[in-house]
């Protein structure tokens, strides 16, 4: 089955939408309980929610802390360019949202070539003229970095934050995470800095387990992709970089909002990030 969408822009073609296949973005919608989602995506859900029953909480600490690492850079590092791979679907706050309340000549370009995501980025960014969209492959460094949108509208003689958060988890290609990510850095200037958030092996004997069969489960769901990789091995993806403090630790706890009243549940164990700057 498929789906049509007819993009918004006067000379874009129609938008196809396999609807037979999971995507990243709609899985990820799914986990954050939005509406923009198929069956298979649901199905996908499902799955991992046998395995863990709070499966949704490895999505909505992501979230948070996409909003929290964005508030931290627009109001703390004098840094107003976005760069942010993998953008997915706005069903929670998005990057430009939160930088722009807080700055609001913050300029955000997204990246992700989702068909559905490319068609909820063009209407939702008909009415901002500080954020733009760009469908790529965020895999593929070297023609982000020399994308038309990337290089109209972000200076690289200024600082930028790139973020690639839930996303290089899904990566299935045959160059190591680490590699796309030094091209990446290779290309910023001083100053920038740089947030991945990914799937962990906390290498525990409470929680490994669950880690790898979270990841069995997506690797043989009908998404096909879901890596959780050691912390050295996340590490390994800031080659180069001053880590902020507290380096790389669960979401849930970089830069809480406010003071842990409930334990953590073990999917919480499971998904980490860092923020770490360019000297």
């Amino acid at each position: 089955m498929a789906a049509d969408l007819t993009a918004s822009d006067d000379d874009a073609a129609p938008i196809h939408i396999d609807t037979s296949k999971a995507s990243i973005a709609r899985v990820y919608d799914a986990f954050l309980g939005g509406k923009d989602n198929y069956e298979v995506d649901r199905e996908v859900f499902r799955r991992v929610r046998e395995v863990a029953p709070e499966a949704h909480q490895l999505a909505w600490d992501n979230r948070q802390f996409l909003i929290r690492v964005t508030r931290f850079i627009a109001a703390e590092t004098g840094v107003t360019q976005f760069l942010d791979c993998g953008s997915g679907l706005p069903t929670a706050e998005n990057t430009h949202q939160v930088a722009q309340r807080i700055k609001p000549e913050a300029r955000v370009v997204y990246v992700d070539n989702d068909p559905v995501v490319l068609a909820h980025g063009r209407a939702l960014l008909e009415e901002n003229s500080q954020t733009h969209f760009s469908p790529a492959d965020i895999f593929e460094p070297a023609r982000i970095l020399q994308d038309d949108v990337v290089r109209s509208h972000l200076d690289f003689a200024e600082p930028i934050a790139l973020f690639q958060l839930g996303t290089l988890h899904h990566y299935d290609g045959a160059r190591p995470p680490a590699d796309i990510m030094r091209e990446y850095i290779d290309a910023l200037p001083s100053g920038s800095y740089v947030a991945i958030s990914h799937f962990l092996d906390p290498e525990t004997a409470e929680h490994s387990d669950l880690a790898r069969r979270m990841e069995q489960t997506f690797l043989h769901s009908p998404m096909g992709t879901g890596v959780f990789r050691t912390h050295a091995q996340i590490e390994g993806m800031f080659p180069g970089l001053e880590f902020i403090n507290p380096g790389l630790v669960r979401c849930c706890d970089w830069w809480p909002t406010g003071p842990r009243l409930r334990p953590r549940y073990p999917v919480q164990y499971c998904i980490a990030g860092a923020v770490a700057r360019k000297p």
